[in-house]
């Protein structure tokens, strides 16, 4: 299972035999039982017998399951066929391999793997259509938006493009474990749990040699923007060929994507998970505590994102007791540092969704961002704090990553947190189910706020968003409405204002259900240019009633459209065979795109390069065409994916999956 790695060299998997074949001098001759040898295996600069580094072993009648073993059926002769076996348990890297007959002989190197495939191995997956997706799947997808809005952006993860292997093994030897005890860092690598926590403080380089650098300031003049990324191929070469100096930048998608191909390419099954409405909890209470003055400013520290993507790693836990075994979550963003170092988990979903927060790693923070309980206050001029509202279920919510063998989107949700319908949701649910009972109604009494949208919200395009006020009291009331909308950064950062309604005083009528509706302009030239590539408007509503002095807010973060990018093959692909593809786009805005670039890449299609087109300026509705030569170099399903950047428009993605024929 390691075909795709090429063949000019040996890499295998672990608990599973290889075969070597030695070719005697001239006049020598192997027979068994009577010709000696022993073999070595070796990892790391200090190997050693008692850390498992290290292993000599003679020839035995059949393979060995608990230790390194090697064995022969050839018949005597010059030529001998050896079966080397390795036990599932070994440490996972760079291997040398002596043959030792009283005076020794460097026979060569071989790559060691985890193994999937192995049922002792502690990554077994049991179905062959996981391993797939999980292990050898070169490309995918990762989620990205809203609870409103969630869309998929594709990724090359290319654990198998050349040199991507040298590249996660030297991630692993460049961590700061390794520098402070070499032998004791390789004999760690045969547990999965310990190499997921090298990756996920090495991904990032808050405390250490690591690939990327988080920046969500909006200013990346001196690196690449992130929502440029569209492959871990491009950022690992970066790292590891200029002197793995820093990667410039890296926003949570980018972290995760490319923590997964690392995982992927060393064996351990991985895939990419988006938690929208992820919470950041800064003092570890499990409560999200949202701190605004009385003009609506946001003065908290906790934050709630509107998506935050990290990574689950399938393996057992025997450090842990029963029933901790498969799905680990594994977070390489850099947010809060675990036994001193930047890193999370791995942790079993199956704590977190039965709130066992004592299990390592890191079970508390994970916890948090997907079911801490939300709680406003609004600090007075005079210093009192008065409590605005709250909720238990504004976080976690559609938590996704890609389904197997498909394209659609998997909803994970339920192996994080109780399902609708369980016993433990029954008891919310029935305290919930007067209150939600008389809502649904419009009948509950007091003063309700909430934001409408309208249905078309394109980027390019002014639209209307609505305030709707309704009193379902037995009095008028007299408020004081601030309705605002601001660009927001996905991590839930505010930026510039782009529309609001400021001091506005409204008399709402009673009435069972009397509502107003105010609205809000938003207009391109007020948000065109400040927005973000996550083409994020935030919407704030704060209604104060005059008499009792009651606060009410909603909120609510829009996404806008972007435009689609279209791709139709030229020709039929097949292999070796240069195919073309044509692509195009249309400019949403009312002025022109500068500077407008298509990237393109592939794993197994574009020879692992990025390919780069410059096209130059693309007025108001007009197109931007490329057309795209390349080879495919393997059968199979493959993906191509396409980015498109300028000026003014960033962060298009699009793709197509092509199946590669003979």
């Amino acid at each position: 299972h390691t075909d795709q790695n090429g063949i000019d060299r040996l890499i295998v998997r672990r608990g599973l035999p290889f075969t070597i074949t030695l070719h005697l001098r001239s006049g020598s001759q192997f027979e068994a039982g009577v010709s000696t040898f022993r073999l070595i295996v070796e990892i790391g600069p200090l190997p050693k017998e008692q850390s498992g580094t290290k292993s000599t072993f003679s020839l035995t009648d059949s393979a060995l399951k608990t230790a390194w073993s090697v064995s022969t059926n050839s018949p005597p002769g010059n030529v001998v066929s050896l079966s080397v076996s390795s036990p599932p348990d070994v440490p996972i890297g760079l291997y040398s391999l002596t043959l030792d007959q009283g005076q020794k002989v460097k026979l060569g190197e071989f790559v060691l793997l985890f193994n999937p495939w192995c049922a002792k191995d502690a990554v077994y997956m049991e179905e062959e259509r996981d391993r797939q997706e999980y292990v050898l799947s070169q490309a995918g997808l990762i989620y990205k938006g809203t609870t409103k809005r969630i869309k998929a952006s594709p990724w090359t993860f290319g654990q198998f493009e050349p040199g991507m292997l040298d590249i996660c093994l030297k991630l692993l030897d460049e961590n700061p474990k390794y520098s402070s005890d070499a032998d004791a860092d390789c004999s760690g690598r045969r547990n999965p749990v310990y190499v997921t926590r090298v990756i996920s403080a090495m991904i990032n380089s808050n405390d250490d040699k690591g690939v990327l650098v988080g920046n969500w300031s909006g200013d990346y003049d001196d690196g690449v923007r992130p929502s440029h990324w569209t492959d871990s191929v491009a950022i690992l070469h970066q790292w590891a060929d200029n002197c793995c100096q820093r990667v410039r930048y890296g926003q949570c998608w980018v972290f995760a994507a490319v923590a997964c191909t690392v995982s992927r390419a060393l064996g351990i099954p991985c895939r990419v998970v988006t938690n929208f409405g992820s919470a950041h909890d800064t003092n570890s209470n499990l409560l999200i505590e949202f701190l605004y003055d009385e003009d609506g400013n946001d003065i908290s520290d906790d934050s709630v994102w509107n998506f935050h993507v990290w990574v689950d790693n399938w393996m057992a836990r025997p450090d842990l007791d029963a029933g901790y075994d498969g799905w680990q979550a594994s977070d390489p963003t850099p947010q809060e540092k675990s036994e001193g170092v930047f890193c999370c988990g791995p942790v079993p979903l199956k704590a977190i969704k039965e709130g066992e927060l004592n299990l390592k790693y890191d079970a508390p923070f994970v916890f948090a961002e997907v079911n801490a309980d939300v709680v406003e206050y609004v600090k007075l001029t005079n210093g009192r704090m008065v409590k605005m509202g709250g909720s238990s279920i504004d976080v976690g919510h559609f938590i996704s990553t890609k389904a197997v063998g498909s394209d659609e989107r998997h909803d994970i949700t339920h192996l994080y947190k109780h399902p609708e319908g369980s016993l433990q949701e029954r008891e919310v649910f029935e305290r919930a189910k007067h209150h939600h009972e008389l809502q649904q109604k419009g009948e509950e009494p007091g003063l309700k706020v909430k934001i409408k949208v309208s249905p078309d919200m394109d980027i390019g395009a002014d639209f209307d968003v609505f305030a709707v006020v309704t009193n379902n009291t037995e009095a008028d009331k007299t408020c004081r409405v601030m309705f605002y909308a601001r660009i927001v950064s996905y991590d839930g950062k505010p930026g510039a204002n782009c529309g609001f309604i400021e001091d506005l005083t409204m008399e709402v009528p009673t009435g069972k259900g009397q509502e107003k509706r105010l609205p809000l302009r938003l207009e391109y030239v007020d948000y065109g240019d400040t927005i973000t590539s996550d083409r994020l408007i935030q919407l704030v509503l704060i209604v104060i009633e005059s008499s009792p002095r009651e606060f009410h807010k909603a909120k609510r973060t829009i996404v806008l459209e972007n435009p689609d990018i279209a791709i139709k093959l030229l020709g039929e692909p097949r292999v070796n065979q240069k195919l073309s593809a044509q692509i195009s786009l249309q400019n949403p805005l009312p002025e022109p795109l500068q500077n407008c670039f298509f990237s393109v890449i592939g794993a197994s299609l574009t020879d692992g390069k990025l390919l780069i087109q410059n096209v130059g300026t693309v007025g108001p509705k007009q197109e931007a065409k490329y057309t795209v030569e390349f080879t495919p170099t393997s059968t199979g399903s493959r993906t191509l994916t396409v980015d498109f950047d300028s000026d003014k428009l960033s962060n298009i993605k699009g793709y197509l999956n092509i199946e590669i024929k003979e």
